[in-house]
C-alpha cells in the first residue's frame, strides 16, 4: 500500500526530528567547548615555519642595522618574545683572558647574542685571530668585542679599568673570569717564584676580577651574573698531568665561587649577584697543545680517559657561557659546571 507523498515527507520529518534535535545539541556543545583563539594566536599557528621560510627566502632583505637577537630569530613577527631569556642586548661583560683561547670563544658567544663585551688580557696586543673575530661579528648582532691590554696582576689597573668601562655605559652585568696560566712541573721540582706566578693568577686573578666587577654591579644596581673559569683538574687528581699547584688553584676557584654566590646573593638591594663556576674537561688551546709538546704521549691518554673518546674544542663552551650571563639560568648560582665529555664520571 503506497502512502501519499505528503503524507509520507510528514512521517519521514517526525522520525528525523530527534536524530536532527541531537546532532544540533551536540554541535552547540562542541562550539561551546572550543577554546577561543586569540589574534596574536592565530598569527603563531596560522604559518608553518617551512611556509615562513619559503616566503622570506623570496622577498628581499631588509635586515635592520644592528638588531638585537629577538629579531635575529625564526619568525620574530609571529613571536617577539621567544628566547628572551638569552637576550643580552645593551648588557655589558667583561671577560679576563679573551685576548684568544677559550677567553675569546666565551666573548664571541656574547657579543652574537648582543652584548656589549670587553676582554682585557695581559697580552699588549691580543692574538690576529681576535681581530678576525671582531671583523667577523661587525655591528650586526648589536653588540661589541672590545680590547684592553690589562694583567689582572695588577690590581689598581685591573680596577680602574673595569671601572671606567662600567662608568662608561652606567652598568656592568657580568664577568668571565678566564685568564689563568698552565706549568707541568713535577711537584717535587716547582720553585717558590713559579708557584707564586701560578697562584697570583690563577687564584688571585680571579678573586679582584670577581670583587672589582661586583662593586660596578652594587654601584649601578645591576644583578650582575659571574662565572669563574675553573678545572676539571679542580676536581679530581688528573691522571698523568703532573701539575699539582695548578690542580689546587683551580680548586680554589671551585671554592671561590661557592663562597661568593652565598657572600653576594642579596649584594645589590637584596637582590643577587650570582656567582657559577666551570669545570671544562681538556680542551684544544695553545695552552694544552704547548703541553702536548713536553708530553707527547698526553693527548692519547687523555683522549682515551673520557667517555666520547676525544678532546673538546674551545667552541663547544659557548652555550654555557650565554647561559650563565643570561636570565636563562636566573636561579643558578654557587654550583660547579662540569662540562668534561664524561671524564669524571667513570
Amino acid at each position: 500500500m503506497s502512502l501519499p507523498t505528503t503524507r509520507l515527507s510528514l512521517s519521514l520529518a517526525k522520525s528525523c526530528t530527534p536524530a536532527v534535535r541531537s546532532i544540533c545539541r551536540t554541535t552547540s556543545k562542541a562550539r561551546a567547548l572550543r577554546p577561543t583563539v586569540t589574534a596574536q594566536q592565530y598569527r603563531l599557528f596560522s604559518q608553518s615555519p617551512l611556509a615562513s621560510s619559503k616566503a622570506s627566502s623570496k622577498e628581499p632583505s631588509n635586515e635592520k642595522q644592528a638588531p638585537s637577537i629577538k629579531e635575529k630569530l625564526p619568525d620574530p613577527q609571529q613571536s617577539p618574545f621567544r628566547f628572551r631569556e638569552f637576550d643580552l642586548n645593551e648588557k655589558v661583560f667583561i671577560v679576563t683572558g679573551g685576548g684568544r683561547g677559550l677567553g675569546l670563544t666565551l666573548a664571541e658567544a656574547l657579543v652574537e647574542a648582543g652584548g656589549k663585551v670587553y676582554c682585557l688580557d695581559r697580552l699588549p696586543e691580543p692574538e690576529p685571530e681576535f681581530h678576525e673575530v671582531q671583523q667577523r661579528l661587525g655591528p650586526k648582532y648589536g653588540g661589541a668585542l672590545n680590547y684592553d691590554h690589562v694583567d689582572v696582576r695588577e690590581a689598581g689597573n685591573l680596577d680602574r679599568v673595569i671601572s671606567e668601562i662600567a662608568s662608561k655605559h652606567q652598568r656592568m652585568d657580568g664577568l668571565i673570569a678566564a685568564a689563568a696560566i698552565q706549568n707541568v712541573t713535577p711537584a717535587l721540582d716547582f720553585t717558590p717564584e713559579k708557584i707564586m706566578e701560578m697562584l697570583d693568577i690563577n687564584y688571585k686573578g680571579v678573586f679582584r676580577s670577581a670583587v672589582s666587577c661586583a662593586r660596578q654591579m652594587i654601584k649601578y644596581d645591576c644583578q650582575g651574573s659571574i662565572l669563574l673559569v675553573a678545572s676539571m683538574s679542580g676536581l679530581i687528581a688528573n691522571n698523568g698531568f703532573t701539575s699539582a699547584v695548578y690542580n689546587s688553584s683551580k680548586a680554589a676557584v671551585c671554592q671561590l665561587a661557592r663562597s661568593l654566590a652565598m657572600e653576594w646573593g642579596k649584594a645589590v638591594n637584596g637582590k643577587p649577584i650570582r656567582v657559577n663556576a666551570l669545570c671544562p674537561g681538556n680542551i684544544v688551546t695553545p695552552m694544552v697543545l704547548k703541553n702536548f709538546e713536553d708530553q707527547p704521549e698526553l693527548k692519547e691518554q687523555w683522549e682515551s680517559q673520557n667517555m666520547l673518546g676525544r678532546l673538546s674544542e674551545p667552541k663547544e663552551y659557548r652555550g654555557v657561557a650565554l647561559l650563565c650571563m643570561s636570565d636563562a639560568s636566573s636561579f643558578m648560582t654557587g654550583t660547579n659546571l662540569v662540562i668534561d665529555g664524561g671524564y669524571t664520571a667513570w
